[in-house]
């Protein structure tokens, strides 16, 4: 085929026409008022379905919120009588032996709040599934990953669960509170906060120590009930025992009327006794029970006491469990040593006598 008959073909086949634009449907009234019936039919379908969701939900969340109502009541009214029976038997014998009505007041506050919130907890969370329960949603996955997540957290923060146990424990036994003197074993010192995680408490020197309520494996309280001031003093065993005592009695007697130590002072001052005897030194016991945490505060005050006493009394305390032997002052201070000896003179006779011999030279040659 040649090249002309190829060009006459390809000029004679008809050119493309261009795409025609689509046309846009608008719609009809008749269309707007077909979807309006559908749509009025539907919820006249499902209104009653709808409504009965409704009145399940509000008469859940209506129960709960009384439920809730009445147990936090029920929770402050036992609080209260907890607060009224320890109003009563403040002041009275037994009531001593005991922190006084606002120690237990914090206590019974704190423990009434936890169980308040543990309350809400429950009663709005069990509300909460009934909720989505109502709905139909499927709380089976739901509780499965609830149950899966809660091991997880448990296993990554079991020393943070076990803080708070022991927290609510420790507030529940009423084990120490606020304003105690107490020692932790890892820390001592006075507490100024308790915590359902941590215990706060405030050093000797000031510092602050933050416990965790899970670490502590043991607690020393020394504010509850009473404490024992106990002062050990040390005189020589030459003295006598019978001034001794009537000394140590005097100055008990008279610390025991004095303000403000008649109210430290919970029994009067005893002399025990005799705690030991040593060759050159004896240690008499004086004790007496005193309102916690005071103990120390009165046997500063008894050592004071009894320091002067015994100066007055010509009575000598020895500074430790063995006392120094005195020396004789009326002694001659040249008795130890020894007499001047006739060898220390190297010019006397006996020290020339003493002398080793040195051998003879050689003589000389006679000429």
């Amino acid at each position: 085929m040649s090249l002309s008959a190829v060009l006459l073909a390809a000029g004679s086949s008809p050119s493309p026409t261009p795409s025609e634009s689509p046309t846009v449907t608008v719609p009809t009234l008749q269309d707007a008022q077909e979807s309006a019936t559908n749509a009025a039919s539907w919820v006249e379908e499902n209104w009653s379905t709808w409504l009965a969701i409704g009145l399940r939900v509000l008469l859940i969340l209506v129960i709960a919120g009384i439920l809730r109502v009445v147990v936090r009541r029920a929770i402050t009214k036992l609080i209260d009588r907890m607060n009224r029976t320890v109003q009563a038997v403040d002041g009275t014998a037994l009531g001593g032996l005991l922190v006084n009505a606002e120690r237990r007041r914090q206590r019974s506050q704190a423990i009434g709040s936890v169980l308040r919130s543990v309350a809400s907890f429950l009663i709005l969370g069990t509300a909460g599934l009934m909720v989505l329960g109502t709905f139909e949603i499927n709380l089976a996955p739901l509780l499965a990953s609830a149950g899966v997540a809660g091991v997880a957290i448990g296993f990554g923060a079991r020393n943070l669960v076990t803080d708070f146990l022991s927290g609510v424990f420790m507030i529940l036994e009423d084990q120490y509170g606020v304003g105690d003197q107490i020692d932790a074993g890892v820390a001592t010192g006075e507490v100024i906060e308790v915590g359902l995680r941590v215990t706060k408490l405030r050093g000797d020197n000031g510092e602050i120590w933050y416990v965790r309520n899970g670490e502590v494996k043991r607690i020393g309280n020394l504010s509850q009930g009473w404490a024992t001031a106990g002062v050990d003093v040390t005189v020589k065993a030459t003295e006598d025992l019978d001034k001794v005592k009537a000394t140590l009695d005097e100055v008990a007697d008279k610390m025991g009327k004095e303000e403000p130590w008649n109210e430290l002072l919970w029994s009067p001052i005893e002399v025990l006794g005799l705690d030991s005897v040593l060759l050159d030194s004896m240690v008499v016991r004086v004790s007496a029970k005193t309102m916690p945490g005071k103990s120390l505060t009165v046997e500063r005050e008894l050592r004071w006491r009894i320091k002067r006493a015994f100066d007055a009394a010509d009575i000598r305390i020895v500074g430790g469990a063995t006392a120094p032997a005195e020396e004789d002052a009326d002694a001659d201070p040249t008795a130890a040593v020894a007499a001047p000896s006739v060898y220390a003179n190297t010019a006397s006779p006996q020290a020339q006598a003493a002398t080793p011999i040195t051998p003879a030279g050689p003589a000389a040659p006679v000429k």
